[in-house]
C-alpha cells in the first residue's frame, strides 16, 4: 500500500498549461497519488478510468460541503489561510448527498433533458447568428470574447430569466470563484455574486416572469421545498455551470479542431459527424479537468492503495478519458471513434444535468461557426496559448483567429 506521504506531487502552473503530460505519466505508477493543489490542500487525485468511473459512483464518498468544511483545515499546508464564501453559494445540489441532493436535482431534472431543451434551438441558432454577424467584421477575434463566452451566457440568462446586461459582471466573478485564487479576490466575488442573487430572488418573487428561477421560487412558495440560502444556491450553480461548461466546450473543441486539419476537413465534407465529433472533443479535451471535491467516509480501495477515511478526493476526467486502457490511442483526436462512456460530464448521480444543453449549444455553435467561415485559422502560435489557472475548469485565457 501506498501511504499519504509517498510521492507527493505539488499541481502547479505548468500543470495547469499541459495536465495531459503529468497524467500520462501518473498512469503509469497506479490509478491514484497523493497531491496538493496550488490552494495547498492535500488529496488523492484518480487518474485511471476504471477507478475514476467508479469513484464517480461510490456512495461512500460524500460532497456534503458542511462535513468537507471540517475536515478542510487539517488537510492544508501548515500556517495556510483558508478562505471561504457564505454557505448561501454551496450548499446547493452538487455539493450534497442524498436524501438532499435527490430532492433537489428533482425539481430542475425534467427543465434540462433533450426533450426539455430541445425548444430553444432556434433561440440558440438566432443568438448565435447574432454573435456571427458582428464578428464578419473583423478579420482577427478572440473567439472567447465575441462568440464562445457571449453565447451560451446570453442563452442560460434567458433560461432562468437573468437580465442579459449583468453578464460582464457574472463572468468576472464566475472567473474567480472557478479558479485557484484563494486571495480575498475570492471572498469579494463571492459576496457580489450572493447579494445580486438575493436581489434578483426578492425581484423574481415580487413580479414572476415565465423562466426557470420564476418556476423554482414558486416551488419553493407551494411546496417549502427550497429554502431561501437553497434558492439562491440553485440559482447560482445553474448560472455558473449553464455558462462554464459551454464556454469552454466551444473554446477546446474550435482549438482542437483547427489544429488537427484532417478531423476538422473531415467534419467540414459530412456534417452528420456533428454529433459524434462533440462527443469526441468532450473526450480529447473535455470543459472540466477535474470533478469537483469529494471525501472518504470509509477507508477506500483504488487499485493497491487504501485511502483512509476522511481524505479528499479528485478525480480527473481529463485523465481518465485520456485512458489507453479504455479508448485506444487516447491521445489521438478521431472523430469517427465511438467515445461513448466518456467521463467529460461525470458520471452516477451527480452527473452534469446540463449536459444536453451543452451539446445543443455545442453542436449549433460549432457548426455555425465553420459554416459562416470556411477559412477560419488561428491568429496565434499555440505555444502563446495560455489555459485558465484552475484545476476545475479546463478553458482558455485568450483564443485569437483569423476569420477571412
Amino acid at each position: 500500500m501506498v501511504s499519504l506521504l509517498d510521492n507527493v506531487i505539488r499541481l502547479d502552473d505548468a500543470f495547469m498549461q499541459d495536465p495531459h503530460a503529468l497524467y500520462e505519466q501518473l498512469r503509469t505508477t497506479g490509478p491514484v497519488r497523493p497531491i496538493v493543489l496550488p490552494t495547498r490542500l492535500h488529496a488523492w487525485l484518480v487518474t485511471d478510468y476504471a477507478e475514476a468511473r467508479s469513484a464517480l459512483a461510490d456512495p461512500t464518498l460524500s460532497k456534503d460541503v458542511v462535513r468537507a468544511g471540517d475536515l478542510i483545515e487539517r488537510h492544508l499546508d501548515p500556517g495556510t489561510q483558508r478562505a471561504t464564501f457564505a454557505t448561501s453559494l454551496s450548499s446547493h445540489m452538487l455539493n450534497t448527498d442524498p436524501p438532499n441532493h435527490t430532492r433537489l436535482r428533482k425539481l430542475v431534472n425534467k427543465a434540462f433533458t433533450a426533450r426539455g431543451i430541445d425548444h430553444l434551438r432556434p433561440r440558440i441558432q438566432e443568438i448565435a447568428d447574432e454573435f456571427l454577424d458582428a464578428m464578419a467584421g473583423t478579420e482577427v477575434v478572440d473567439l472567447l470574447e465575441v462568440f464562445a463566452y457571449p453565447l451560451p451566457i446570453t442563452v442560460i440568462c434567458e433560461v432562468l430569466g437573468v437580465p442579459v446586461s449583468d453578464r460582464e459582471d457574472f463572468r468576472s466573478w464566475s472567473d474567480t470563484l472557478v479558479s485557484n485564487d484563494r486571495s480575498e479576490r475570492l471572498t469579494a466575488a463571492a459576496t457580489s455574486m450572493q447579494g445580486y442573487l438575493v436581489q434578483l430572488i426578492a425581484a423574481k418573487r415580487a413580479n414572476p416572469g415565465a423562466d426557470l428561477l420564476s418556476e423554482l421560487i414558486q416551488a419553493s412558495d407551494d411546496d417549502d421545498r427550497l429554502t431561501g440560502e437553497e434558492l439562491v444556491s440553485m440559482a447560482f450553480l445553474l448560472l455558473l455551470a449553464g455558462h462554464e461548461t459551454t464556454v469552454n466546450l466551444i473554446g477546446n473543441g474550435i482549438l482542437t479542431l483547427l489544429t488537427h486539419p484532417d478531423q476538422l476537413a473531415a467534419l467540414r465534407a459530412d456534417f452528420s459527424l456533428l454529433p459524434n465529433t462533440i462527443e469526441e472533443l468532450l473526450r480529447h479535451e473535455g470543459p472540466v479537468s477535474m470533478a469537483t471535491l469529494r471525501f472518504t467516509t470509509e477507508p477506500l480501495v483504488l487499485g493497491d492503495t487504501e485511502i483512509p477515511a476522511g481524505e479528499f478526493i479528485l478525480v480527473g476526467l481529463g485523465a481518465a478519458n485520456r485512458d489507453p486502457a479504455r479508448f485506444p490511442d487516447a491521445d489521438r483526436l478521431d472523430i469517427t471513434r465511438d467515445p461513448v462512456g466518456h467521463l467529460a460530464f461525470g458520471h452516477g448521480i451527480h452527473y452534469c444535468v446540463g449536459a444536453p444543453l451543452a451539446r445543443l449549444e455545442g453542436e449549433i455553435a460549432i457548426r455555425s461557426l465553420l459554416t459562416r467561415f470556411p477559412d477560419l485559422a488561428l491568429a496565434q502560435a499555440t505555444h502563446t496559448l495560455r489555459w485558465r489557472d484552475s484545476t476545475v475548469i479546463r478553458g482558455l485565457e485568450h483564443l485569437h483567429l483569423r476569420t477571412r
